[in-house]
């Protein structure tokens, strides 16, 4: 049987640095870095870090904006905002991010309750940004 399903593969974010960028997803967001040794050796031209099985971030250099010509205006692409990007948790791998955010003094916002999403009504969130400026939210619905 043939799976249709739709699922989100991967993310490209604009980083001034994607090594300092994969150490802090991998540091402080649990994420595993992708093709770090390859980009550091010149082979790739940017590492990932793994979201999940199926998910992964791209740590796209700011510095290849100017090469984006797949679509006209895609250069502008570049810093260009996006609100943010939702991480979901179980509940003990979220209070684990938490504490290690907080152990690295990443500022985080005050926690929320039953906000919205892709499951329903979460039972806690909390927002964050990255070294780059890219807005991340944590929650987990259990």
């Amino acid at each position: 049987m043939t799976d249709h399903t739709a699922r989100l593969d991967h993310v490209v974010l604009w980083v001034r640095d994607p090594v300092a960028a994969a150490d802090f997803y991998e540091k402080a967001v649990g994420m595993e870095p992708l093709r770090l040794t390859e980009f550091a050796a010149g082979q790739v031209p940017f590492p990932s870090v793994r979201v999940n099985d199926e998910t992964i971030l791209d740590l796209m250099p700011l510095t290849f904006a100017e090469r984006m010509t797949m679509l006209p205006g895609a250069a502008g692409s570049a810093g260009h905002p996006v609100n943010h990007v939702c991480l979901s948790l179980p509940r003990g791998d979220f209070d684990a991010f938490l504490g290690r955010l907080e152990e690295r003094a990443v500022p985080v916002s005050e926690l929320s309750y039953d906000s919205f999403g892709a499951r329903g009504k979460a039972t806690r969130s909390f927002y964050f940004r990255d070294p780059d400026g890219n807005v991340f939210e944590a929650r987990h619905y259990d």
